[in-house]
């Protein structure tokens, strides 16, 4: 059976590098209480398809806001990235639709990386975008030129699609 990333689902039972792999960094997202995100399989017969919540940094327009993201992870991993998937409407320069601009999900991945520090980048990209990479150059261009206004919006979006 294939999912909606096009790769096949993998039992439990199944071993491999990659699962040793995504179990330890498993093991590491639920020992650290501190984190701003939470993550995990979407369901107990699949490892290889998480769902993750990053929770709106403070001192953002994003604070408050509860930002869902779907992670799958490829079969070679850790020596390849996982997909990461932004499933929360969001106003952001770094971000469009489903996708992310985050070289290290990309170019700059490094099997060293774990989950745990991709959500963490993710979440200070929130609080930090990088409008000289951006995926949408017309918030890029606003944020440039109207941050006001950009946090404005940001904020709105945030309360619209991102607060239960």
């Amino acid at each position: 059976m294939t999912n909606i990333w096009g790769e096949q689902r993998m039992k439990y039972k199944e071993s491999g590098q990659h699962i040793k792999r995504i179990l330890n960094d498993l093991a590491e997202m639920n020992n650290d209480t501190s984190a701003c995100f939470s993550a995990g399989p979407a369901d107990s017969d699949n490892l290889l398809i998480w769902k993750a919540t990053i929770f709106g940094p403070e001192g953002t327009p994003y604070e408050g806001g509860s930002f869902e993201f779907d992670i799958a992870f490829p079969l070679n991993y850790p020596y390849a990235p996982p997909k990461v998937r932004v499933c929360t409407k969001i106003f952001h320069c770094n971000i469009k639709d489903t996708h992310i601009c985050l070289d290290i999900i990309g170019k700059e991945w490094s099997s060293a990386l774990t989950i745990s520090k991709v959500l963490l980048s993710i979440t200070s990209l929130l609080a930090d975008p990088n409008p000289l990479d951006p995926l949408d150059t017309n918030i890029s261009k606003l944020y440039n030129e109207n941050k006001a206004e950009y946090m404005r919006i940001a904020r709105e979006w945030t309360q619209k699609y991102a607060m239960l």
